[in-house]
């Protein structure tokens, strides 16, 4: 003889046939009785989002992680600006100019346009991080990618900012 439970709290008539549990994507902890399991706690007694819930900030979280990882490592972008400030800078200096100039002009410009366009890599990713941390029920997941995306580009700022003011190194000078 089965007792069959039609809600949580009270149990049905009793009957002689077996009865199959309802399927609701649960798996019973004990036969008959449903349990919706929260490992996570996010949900802590509201609905589950949909199935495609969340696509969206996991996504912004991974690209925030990489624009962090690549304003660190530099860009394509950033080397074909240094290479133009060097460009700009040997034709600036070919009619003549003094040692400091010339190390100024080639090498310091294009160390700083490298640094400028990582540093804008860097605040995207901390832009693009923070907004994710700052949007409602994200699964845990996502947190952690963010977090790691707003570090990411949280260093790259400081960095950028330390190179570019030559903080770090300086340009070199001429010897006299």
């Amino acid at each position: 003889m089965d007792i069959k439970t039609t809600e949580k709290t009270e149990p049905a008539e009793k009957t002689d046939e077996a009865v199959e549990p309802e399927d609701n994507g649960t798996e019973p902890l004990v036969e008959g009785v449903d349990v919706d399991v929260d490992l996570d706690g996010d949900l802590d007694g509201r609905e589950a989002p949909a199935a495609g819930a969340g696509v969206g900030s996991g996504a912004a979280a991974v690209v925030s992680a990489a624009l962090g990882a690549v304003a660190l490592t530099g860009t394509w972008t950033g080397k074909v600006v240094s290479e133009r400030e060097t460009l700009v800078g040997q034709i600036k200096t070919s009619g003549g100019g003094t040692p400091t100039q010339q190390i100024s002009e080639i090498y310091g410009d294009a160390w700083h346009s490298t640094a400028l366009v990582n540093g804008v890599f860097a605040l995207l990713a901390l832009i693009v991080a923070v907004t994710v941390l700052l949007l409602p029920r994200r699964p845990a997941w996502v947190r952690a990618v963010a977090v790691a995306g707003a570090v990411l580009g949280g260093l790259g700022v400081l960095l950028s900012i330390g190179t570019y003011f030559d903080l770090f190194l300086s340009l070199p000078t001429a010897g006299s």
